[in-house]
């Protein structure tokens, strides 16, 4: 069966229109070609045998020519007698291979005269010519084809095919407009699920024009939900970033050598790396527009950055495309991958020594690979890992200064997630730690 809807639709419409033609086509050739047609050439047979049975019952060669010229009038034919008929030529039984009445004519004849010797069809399509042996001579006689078969029986099979061809490429078109509506709706959805947004009217049928509008209902639900989201933790932000001002000024002027007063600074300075945690995620990538970036492009950049404040890292040049920067020009959300790539690298330089980032491009998608050689993440703790505020036990050694807030992964996903791809979890082949891999949909 075809996958696509328009495939089966044209499905639905083709197969009644074949088996009615088929069962037509079967009908009207075993009606009209055998019925109608043995019924006509029956006529013809008895005539001939009339005729033929005078013939024979005639005293003489002359007699027998009487009757000859007696009887082509009435029966609308044309014959030749003795020498008259050697002289038009020998003849044999054939017919054109196209002619499906013709076959059952000659069947028809053969049996109910069987003084006839040849039954030729195919010389002169608009006529029948047969030969037959009396007792004064041979007989070659030539009639109408229309008396032993109805005239143009093929314009039915003709008129209908071709009526049934131009049906065909109406309701083709017509099946596309009614399927370019639900096309549209598909391109929209699947470009906001990227996080794309494009401009979208209801159109087409009743059904598909209720599907339109209550996707528009929905994106703007979710679309309502975000602004509110980061409208109400920019504000609880604000309110917050008020007080923590007034601490450290407080602080500021306080004695430094003291232990306590450093703590306090310190609790604040982590209380304001956790306000900046919860607003990247609350925010996510909504204020970052959608341009075409260069994939290997940005994870080069990233690299260089980590690179620049020390870390180890090395970037791995795909092996499935050509040349040092391929033209690769794919719509994302830059800020909001370049946020998720730092997370990786800063992450991988945090729990292991070596990092190693790399890209693959596909068809369909390309896949951002960042790698470590630290303590990964257990199996059955990876789908907790981008859970939001979840930190993970003594394997990413949470202890360590500046662990996070649980977030980032999380932050990552959500970002995967809007341009149409996925987060993947697992452990590195070659550094034998954690391997993130972020893919993105194109």
């Amino acid at each position: 069966m075809p996958r696509t809807l328009y495939g089966r639709a044209a499905l639905i419409l083709v197969v009644p229109i074949v088996t009615i033609q088929l069962v037509v086509s079967i009908v009207f050739i075993q009606r009209h070609f055998e019925d109608v047609t043995r019924q006509m050439t029956g006529n013809v047979v008895r005539e001939m045998v009339w005729m033929l049975d005078q013939i024979d019952a005639a005293p003489s060669s002359e007699d027998a020519q009487a009757i000859v010229e007696a009887y082509q009038t009435p029966f609308a034919l044309t014959a030749w007698w003795g020498k008259d008929a050697v002289e038009q030529g020998d003849i044999e039984t054939r017919s054109l291979f196209y002619d499906l009445a013709g076959k059952v004519v000659i069947e028809v004849m053969l049996d109910g005269l069987p003084r006839v010797d040849a039954i030729d069809l195919a010389s002169d399509k608009h006529f029948v010519m047969f030969r037959a042996s009396t007792k004064h001579g041979a007989l070659l006689v030539l009639f109408s084809r229309l008396r032993v078969s109805a005239p143009n029986p093929h314009q039915l099979l003709v008129l209908m095919i071709v009526t049934s061809l131009v049906m065909t490429g109406v309701a083709y078109v017509f099946m596309r407009n009614q399927m370019r509506p639900i096309k549209k709706l598909a391109r929209v959805s699947e470009a906001f699920g990227k996080g794309q947004w494009e401009e979208y009217a209801p159109s087409g049928a009743a059904e598909v024009r209720a599907a339109g509008g209550a996707f528009l209902a929905m994106r703007a639900r979710i679309e309502r939900q975000i602004e509110q989201r980061t409208m109400m933790l920019s504000g609880v932000s604000h309110d917050l970033r008020t007080p923590l001002t007034r601490l450290k000024l407080s602080l500021s002027l306080m004695d430094e050598d003291d232990d306590e007063i450093q703590a306090m600074h310190d609790d604040i300075i982590d209380m304001e790396r956790l306000i900046d945690s919860f607003l990247d995620f609350a925010r996510g990538d909504a204020h970052d527009q959608v341009t075409k970036v260069n994939p290997i492009q940005l994870a080069r950049l990233c690299v260089t950055k980590a690179t620049r404040n020390g870390g180890r890292l090395r970037f791995i040049n795909p092996a499935n495309v050509q040349g040092d920067v391929p033209d690769i020009q794919v719509k994302m959300r830059e800020q909001a991958i370049t946020r998720a790539l730092d997370n990786f690298i800063s992450n991988g330089l945090r729990y292991g020594k070596d990092v190693q980032v790399s890209v693959f491009v596909h068809d369909r998608s390309f896949v951002f690979r960042v790698e470590d050689n630290g303590p990964g993440i257990a199996p059955e703790d990876r789908s907790d890992a981008v859970k939001p505020f979840v930190r993970l036990g003594a394997a990413r050694n949470q202890n360590k200064d500046s662990a996070g807030t649980g977030l980032g992964l999380a932050i990552a996903f959500d970002i995967a997630r809007t341009h149409g791809g996925s987060l993947r979890l697992g452990q590195s082949r070659d550094l034998g730690g954690l391997m993130v891999e972020l893919v993105i949909a194109r």
